[in-house]
């Protein structure tokens, strides 16, 4: 038996505010990373930027992880 997925407005109304949430949380941390990769100089971030733009993309792993990891802040 198997079960169809739920069209957004079929879904629970505290569900698609989580969603929202989420959402809007991704787009604000994403646009954070990316408003900081194009004011960095490139020799203060470890690896290639556009490297970096690319994995901003993917859900809150890449903006979380260039923030960890990408930006060489002891210069």
């Amino acid at each position: 038996m198997t079960r169809r997925k739920k069209k957004f407005s079929e879904l629970s109304k505290r569900s698609r505010v989580v969603i929202r949430i989420g959402a809007a949380g991704q787009l604000v941390v994403q646009a954070a990373a990316l408003w900081d990769l194009s004011r960095r100089p490139a020799d203060q971030v470890r690896g290639a930027k556009k490297a970096w733009v690319v994995a901003s993309s993917v859900n809150y792993l890449g903006p979380i992880a260039y923030f960890v990891w990408g930006r060489d802040v002891r210069r």
